[in-house]
């Protein structure tokens, strides 16, 4: 396998960390490049569940090096909270982890920030999972972000703090009129994660180069989907960082040659969390029946996941837009009963058929999807594990899908847990 890049192909929770664990059995290091403990990726073996969301989900194979790169942002309560609990359900974590030094901070004060802007949004509030992440690139945008490098030297960390709690409490005081945060406080709590964390800290661009040079297998794996991208997403509803292609290179330092093959994750139906534009969403009893069978309940914030037919305008523009020559379509086993499915083939403008995916929020709140509806299989594919052992209607589904798309499905995701995979 070559270096691979593993990105989600709508609004997330498409099941990349499934598909990640699958890749990672023939790959050497495995990479996080954006995001941070927003993000939500689950993985079954046998009858464990881990929920990732800072450490990447390769770290379960204990022979594999896991680097969070420069272009996540950490919260380190977080990550020491997570690493207990991996701990406790029996993953190893010690030198097969590494944390880029460059990588910045989610600071206390970008938590409150972050529920106190979505709570005075009201009815127009973003859908944040409030974890700070927003703030901290704002931050890091800004340049007044605080980094891990910065968390090494005890001088430059209280000084950063200090001249941030400046503003902060300001705006929190005085516009929020919330409680205002205490520097000290604040420095005694992170030099206690610090303690935890340090053995971790690494010049991951060395790391990384050093790897390419002597042909090591990397794996890169997105964190959120492709339509929460801060460029090319559904803008103003989306994350704060480039969840696409670009974010791999500005988020681990690695040039864009050293990617080989782009997979697009992307559920056999379609499913957002939090608010924004969702043109093919299902209400009624096919919603009821999608939200069931999907278990669609968010992993990091528990909160009930939109449910709504597969959107082909929606992958058309993914694929693009990252290049990718490969799909994994995941939870098809969640259409198992439906007689009839639908799938979104283009939309209408005021009775006008458009060529492209249109970027403004305005036009999207108004554009009507045009369905072809497939005959269903009605009967079981969960578990399967050969594509020919699949029902003769979900295979000319999954076929209608990849020519739509002119891209070829390599794996089939038929169930929560590792074997539960078609390899085509």
């Amino acid at each position: 396998m070559a270096n691979t890049l593993v990105v989600g192909a709508q609004w997330g929770d498409e099941g990349k960390g499934k598909i990640v664990d699958i890749l990672t059995e023939n790959s050497d290091i495995i990479c996080r490049y954006q995001g941070g403990p927003n993000a939500g990726h689950t993985v079954v073996l046998k009858d464990k569940k881990f929920i990732f969301h800072l450490i990447p989900s390769g770290i379960l194979h204990s022979n594999k090096l896991c680097i969070i790169g420069n272009g996540v942002v950490i919260d380190p309560q977080a990550m020491v909270l997570e690493m207990e609990d991996l701990k406790k359900g029996g993953v190893k974590i010690g030198k097969n982890l590494k944390v880029s030094k460059n990588a910045h901070l989610i600071m206390p004060y970008h938590k409150v920030l972050d529920k106190e802007r979505e709570t005075k949004l009201g009815k127009g509030k973003i859908g944040t999972t409030m974890r700070g992440v927003g703030p901290a690139y704002i931050d890091k945008i800004g340049r007044v972000g605080i980094r891990i490098c910065d968390l090494m030297n005890e001088k430059i960390f209280r000084e950063k703090i200090e001249e941030n709690l400046l503003e902060k409490n300001f705006l929190i005081k005085n516009y929020f009129k919330a409680k205002p945060l205490s520097a000290s406080q604040i420095f005694d709590e992170y030099m206690g994660y610090r303690r935890i964390i340090k053995p971790f800290f690494a010049d991951i661009g060395e790391i990384l180069k050093k790897a390419i040079i002597s042909k090591k297998k990397l794996l890169f794996e997105g964190a959120q989907g492709s339509m929460l991208d801060v460029d090319h997403g559904t803008y103003p509803f989306v994350t704060s960082s480039n969840t696409t292609v670009g974010g791999v290179l500005t988020g681990l330092g690695i040039p864009l040659k050293q990617i080989n093959d782009i997979i697009g994750i992307s559920k056999a139906y379609t499913t957002r969390v939090g608010s924004g534009v969702f043109p093919t969403e299902v209400f009624g009893e096919d919603g009821e029946m999608l939200s069931s069978r999907g278990a669609e309940f968010g992993a990091t914030t528990g909160r009930r996941r939109r449910c709504g037919w597969l959107d082909l305008m929606v992958l058309k523009y993914t694929i693009w837009i990252n290049g990718i020559n490969m799909l994994a379509i995941t939870k098809l086993d969640v259409l198992d009963e439906f007689p009839k499915i639908k799938v979104c083939t283009g939309y209408e403008l005021n009775g006008k058929k458009l060529k492209s995916f249109p970027i403004e929020h305005h036009i999207l709140n108004k554009i009507k999807p045009v369905y072809k509806e497939i005959k269903g299989w009605c009967s079981s594919t969960f578990g399967v594990r050969e594509y020919k052992a699949l029902p003769k209607q979900a295979k000319d589904y999954l076929k209608f899908i990849s020519d739509s798309l002119e891209c070829k499905i390599s794996i089939i995701s038929t169930g929560a847990k590792r074997e539960e995979t078609v390899i085509v």
